[in-house]
């Protein structure tokens, strides 16, 4: 199935799909906003990809917006909530997740209020080929704001999926990297996954009480019959957390694997030193006893057969010792 265009992916650009009765029209003037708003039994979606303070004041304007939420939508640093403000206005916040050689999660905003629905990103909602705009934004908007919420938050949760399928094998790689040799590398590695997995965990958590106030408690603007459908997101969302909390055991893990695999090595370095130690210490016991003051004579022949014996028993005692160490696998 195409991909469907969702949302203004270009800095500063707007998109505003406005349907009437069944038609419908398209407009990127915010300029045109309040003539929308005006006609009877109007459905509404502004959509804004990273809004300058002029083009957020002007939307605000608009839709009558509180102050605070214009505030929230400029400063585009919240966490993932929802609020009601006055008039029953309900302002969400969700995040977006993509993966380029790490997971990195994008606010978006939306605001839905009495015939309308307003969605403020950077981009991020791109192209969509879900299920519920497969017909298209003008399909689903014709349904209600509502259920055009619902369509966008289940493309950007469906979404989380294909980033987790990715940070899942990037975690397979990490534990046969550390199988194989626990190196620096897989260390940092390691620690810069957990912060990935901690971030995500953040801002994809919260969206779940999010959708459990929007399926069990009465929201501004939410139809009854569409509850049904927050529910099936808040489903995902509850299997999105659990991978990730899964993802951070098995991370966790691997942490602890490279520390025994370390502790290991350590351990196995220090018993050949110790097993070396054994051998040079007993030579070195011996050779402190007799002394090396005769050693010229012994060179040049001269000595008695006593040193040769005692030399000739050092080096079978140490030969003797290195094979049972080695037996036992300390050198």
């Amino acid at each position: 199935m195409p991909a469907t265009p969702l949302g203004a992916q270009k800095q500063g650009t707007v998109r505003i799909v406005a349907c009437h009765g069944n038609g419908s029209n398209e407009s990127s003037d915010l300029a045109e906003l309040p003539g929308l708003l005006a006609a009877p039994d109007h459905k509404v979606w502004v959509d804004l990809a990273s809004p300058d303070e002029d083009q957020v004041k002007a939307a605000a304007e608009a839709l009558g917006l509180h102050p605070l939420i214009a505030e929230d939508i400029r400063e585009r640093n919240q966490r993932s909530k929802i609020e009601s403000f006055d008039q029953d206005v309900v302002h969400i916040v969700l995040f977006a997740l993509n993966y380029a050689g790490e997971a990195a999660a994008e606010e978006i905003d939306f605001v839905l209020g009495k015939g309308y629905l307003l969605t403020v990103h950077d981009g991020s909602l791109g192209e969509s080929s879900s299920a519920p705009l497969r017909f298209g934004v003008e399909h689903a908007l014709q349904k209600g704001p509502d259920y055009l919420f619902y369509a966008i938050a289940d493309t950007i949760v469906d979404g989380y999926f294909p980033v987790l399928d990715k940070l899942g094998d990037d975690i397979d790689g990490l534990q046969d990297r550390v199988m194989e040799k626990a190196s620096d590398w897989t260390l940092q590695r390691l620690f810069a996954m957990k912060r990935e997995l901690v971030d995500l965990r953040r801002a994809t958590s919260p969206a779940r009480e999010i959708f459990n106030q929007l399926t069990n408690r009465e929201v501004a603007y939410i139809e009854p019959d569409h509850v049904v459908y927050f529910r099936d997101v808040y489903d995902h969302l509850i299997r999105v957390t659990d991978e990730l909390d899964n993802y951070r055991d098995l991370v966790s893990g691997t942490l602890d694997i490279y520390v025994s695999i370390v502790n290991n090595d350590l351990s196995r370095i220090m018993k050949r030193l110790t097993g070396v130690t054994v051998i040079l210490a007993g030579i070195g016991a011996v050779a402190g006893m007799f002394g090396m003051s005769e050693a010229g004579n012994a060179f040049q022949g001269a000595e008695a057969g006593g040193f040769w014996l005692v030399t000739l028993g050092v080096v079978v005692l140490a030969i003797i010792a290195a094979a049972f160490l080695r037996r036992i696998d300390w050198i």
